[in-house]
Order: structure tokens, then sequence, then C-alpha cells
């Protein structure tokens, strides 16, 4: 199993491979080693037989540029993203040679490591990608790739302008980047494993098989178990029990987007406004040295007092979503999160920042399972906005069966 240096993304393998070892199967994870301390943890010790982690090493000209902890997506500066590419395409011969070694009898890899599977068919190994991300946001690129100048059929899924400009600002980034010339995309994969259902994106997956003629096969539910208790998590718990039921809202913006200054400060009024109790998890880029509380609203912590806690660390999210006290989920609205709110039945506030995330909010509010939090002309968030999705969310008018 091959996947792509995110920790967002390394997750659903694992939960795959947890799956597949159910049924007899032996899978290694090959990944940078920044990037399986993301999931060393959470590999109970009943799999310890049965799956196995396998360190691919970027081997680089400039190690100042691109050190061994950003050998991940998680926390890495934006300028420094196409280097982090650019270094996993320089370690095809070191993938190469791991595949030797193992001689799996399949590879499932990233689709967005198209080369992985072109390197497997070369040594008789068969392929399957898997997309880790919803299969409503991957036809939507597909569609303005390849089908642009026609309106995307579903109209569920409709950006704003500044939405749009956003998405295509990324697509074009995207296209600008060095392209290696070996890499001849899908021609090897007909088959894409989806990390989602048919109740939350067949259609979806059925217009990306007519478009790409390959064959989309959703995974099913691919949400982990929460994790071994700590004391931090006891004392969260236990100031959740505190609280009424479908009183509280969690907030957080996933491990790979970090909040400005004048968003932090939007979603602070926001909370305080809306009078619900929240957790609030913010974090900044490592190294960064910012302390929350200069980026909070002066007297904020004062106004809220008990009713909110802000950490500036990781938490457990599955056991927050999963406690009676909590009614709402103000979310980025990625992918994994987005499959742990459904999965236990906690409304979504979302706050789609960048990427996927715009597609991700639209599908999830199409669902009925979530609302979206509008922004100005501008792609400004409003605190006013967000304090009344949050009641609306939080007191039972929207989401509340």
């Amino acid at each position: 199993m091959f996947p792509w240096l995110a920790h967002g993304q390394t997750t659903p393998f694992l939960e795959l491979a947890k799956r597949l070892s159910h049924r007899n199967f032996h899978c290694y994870i090959c990944s940078t080693p920044a990037n399986l301390t993301s999931i060393a943890n959470k590999i109970p010790q009943k799999y310890s037989n049965s799956i196995h982690l396998l360190h691919l090493h970027l081997h680089l000209a400039s190690s100042d540029q691109l050190p061994p902890h950003y050998h991940t997506t998680n926390g890495l500066p934006i300028h420094l993203h196409s280097a982090l590419r650019s270094a996993l395409r320089a370690a095809k011969p070191d993938f190469s040679k791991i595949l030797i070694t193992l001689q799996p009898h399949l590879l499932i890899h990233d689709i967005l490591l198209w080369w992985a599977g072109d390197i497997a068919s070369k040594k008789n190994i068969p392929s399957v990608s898997f997309l880790t991300s919803g299969a409503a946001t991957f036809s939507y690129f597909c569609h303005l790739g390849l089908r642009g100048g026609v309106e995307f059929p579903y109209p569920a899924i409709r950006l704003t302008e500044f939405e749009l400009s956003m998405v295509m600002g990324a697509l074009e980034s995207s296209k600008n980047e060095e392209k290696d010339p070996d890499e001849d995309g899908w021609d090897s994969d007909r088959i894409i494993i989806v990390n989602s259902s048919r109740e939350i994106d067949g259609k979806y997956m059925d217009y990306l098989s007519e478009m790409l003629n390959r064959e989309f096969i959703p995974a099913g539910s691919l949400v982990g178990d929460y994790g071994d208790d700590d004391a931090d998590d006891a004392v969260l718990m236990d100031w959740l029990s505190q609280k009424d039921k479908f009183s509280c809202v969690f907030v957080s913006f996933g491990t790979e987007y970090f909040l400005k200054k004048e968003e932090i400060e939007e979603i602070a009024y926001g909370l305080e406004l809306s009078n619900a109790n929240f957790i609030w998890i913010v974090r900044f880029p490592k190294g960064d040295g910012t302390m929350v509380e200069e980026t909070l609203p002066a007297g904020f912590l004062e106004r809220v007092g008990g009713r909110g806690r802000i950490l500036e660390k990781w938490a457990s999210q599955a056991k927050i979503l999963t406690h009676p006290s909590v009614g709402g989920f103000v979310s980025h609205c990625g992918w994994n999160s987005l499959r742990e709110s459904i999965e236990f039945g906690v409304p979504i506030i979302g706050m789609p920042m960048h990427l996927d995330q715009p597609m991700n909010a639209k599908l999830v509010a199409d669902l009925g399972v979530g609302v979206e939090v509008k922004r100005d002309n501008e792609g400004r968030l409003q605190r006013e906005e967000i304090a009344k999705v949050i009641r609306d969310v939080v007191v039972g008018k929207v989401g509340g069966n």
C-alpha cells in the first residue's frame, strides 16, 4: 500500500488494511518515516502480524530545504509542497526496489501517485488506485478538465465565484508544475477504490465511470476506533459530561490548514455570539511560535468563561464527536472529518477553506447532514452568520434528527 504523503490520506489506507487483514491479507504500508508516525500508534496489537510499516526515505541534494520532519504535508509550509512532490518522484528507484524485494500480489496506491501503478505493471504486479477523498469532488474536478464547457450535471455542487477562482487556481498551479515524461497516468489501473459509500457518492461514482471508463468501487466505512485513553482526554471528557445534551459544538480545521488571524477573530466572535458551549482546536505551523492568546479578540477568554475550551494540540476527534453533549461539528469539510461526523450522526457546520472542501460542503448540505456557513462576496467569514448557523444546528432547527 502506497499512500500520498499526508496524514489525512494515510489514515484511510490503515483502516483499509485493517479490513483486509480480517480477510487474511498481509498488508505493508510504504511511506516516509515522518508520514508513518501518524499511524504507528494506531495499529492495535492484534494486527501486529498482518500490518507492517515500510520506510521510504527521500534522498535530496539539499536536505536544508526539506529536512526529514517535512517529508509529509502535515505542518509543511505552502511554498515547500512542490519540493515535496518532486522529492517523492525522485524516490521512484527506491520504491521500485521495495516492490522487487517484497513481490506483493497486489499494489494499492493513492490515486495521486499514478506512476506507482506503472512501475508495478512493468514488474507484472497488478495494481489498483485508491481515492481517499469523495467521488463528488473528484467527479467535479474531472468534469472541469474533460467537459469544462458543459455545465456540471449535478446542481447541488455549485460554487460561488470566490470558490471557483480558488479551485481553478489550485488546478492551474498543478498544471504548471514540472511533469515527469515517464508518467503515463492511469494506463495500468482499471479499478479505483473510493473512500465512500454508494449512499453518499453513488451517482458521482457512476458519472466518473462514464467519463473515465474505469470501475469505481466504494470501500464503505473506513472510520477508525478511538485509540487509547490518556489523561488529557479524560479531563476533556469530564468537562463535556458536565454540559447538557447536544449543547456543545466541536471546532476543528484539520491538520493541514492554519487559520489566519482575521479568520480566528470572526470564528471567536461567532462562538461568543452563539452562546453555545464549545471545544476549539487552534493550531499553528511547526516552529511558528504564535501564542493563541495573541490571535483571539481582547477579553474573549474571560467573556466565554467556562462554556469554552481552546486546545492547541491534537485531541481525539472521534471521542469528542461521539460524546452525547456534542450537537454540532464546525469543520473545514475535510473528507475524513465528514465521514466521521456522518458515521457518528453529528450535524456538520461547514466552513470550507481550500482544495476539495467547498465541494464537500455542498455535498453534505445536499445530503441533509450539514449546513454551510455563507461568506460575503469577497469570501470572508462573518461572525453573525457563524453564530446563526451554530444556534440553528445546536438547538435542533437544522439537522436535529
